[in-house]
């Protein structure tokens, strides 16, 4: 009678270590396996989210006065022309956010970016010529509204470069990509890009060198 007792005693000692061992399993590791998939899972999605066409925009608007002269017999004659240009235009600055790289390191907890896409200027000039002056020997041509439309856009390019638009551009993909820092940082993850890591969005301004 005592051998059975022992060897049913044995039994449930067995039997109660080994469901310890799942309990304690299931606790430290499972668990913690379970909670990193869901981390690396929301920081997945945000990085998704952000994954979309950031645009800013501006208008410009300016007066120019286009001039040509042609000159004949040794530069003794001259014959003018020239015509008042109202410009209004739009330009805009986006950055393809579907281009952005990305490498999740679940094991480190660390997010890295690999590649942020760089901004594509866009110019779209609409303008209106008027009070032409133009002679018999030297009218408008095709030729003269090629040069009006390569002085228009040259003369916005330098107006842009100028204005706060490609810095309003800076400042909001810093946006969309601090969505992901909040994220990272709240879930005790790293954000790291080109080695560094990123922990505010200054850090992310310098390290973009924006």
């Amino acid at each position: 009678m005592r051998t059975v007792f022992k060897v049913v005693f044995s039994f449930f000692i067995v039997m109660f270590f080994m469901f310890a061992g799942v309990v304690v399993y299931n606790h430290f590791f499972k668990s913690d396996k379970s909670e990193m998939n869901y981390n690396s899972m929301l920081i997945e999605q945000q990085l998704k989210n952000v994954s979309k066409l950031v645009v800013t925009e501006a208008t410009y608007s300016q007066v120019m006065t286009y001039k040509d002269q042609q000159k004949y017999l040794l530069n003794l004659i001259s014959f003018d022309k020239k015509a008042v240009v109202i410009v209004n235009a739009k330009a805009t600055v986006s950055y393809d956010m579907s281009q952005l790289k990305y490498q999740i390191d679940e094991k480190n907890k660390v997010i890295q970016l690999v590649h942020i896409p760089e901004p594509e200027l866009q110019v779209y000039p609409d303008y209106q010529i008027y009070d032409v002056e133009q002679s018999t020997f030297n009218p408008f041509v095709g030729d003269d509204y090629n040069k009006i439309n390569k002085k228009v856009r040259k003369d916005l390019e330098e107006k842009i470069e100028k204005s706060t638009l490609k810095a309003n551009a800076e400042n909001r993909l810093i946006s969309e990509l601090s969505k992901i820092l909040i994220v990272t940082n709240t879930l005790g993850w790293r954000l790291e890009y080109q080695g560094n890591i990123i922990q505010s969005e200054e850090d992310m301004k310098l390290d973009l060198k924006l």
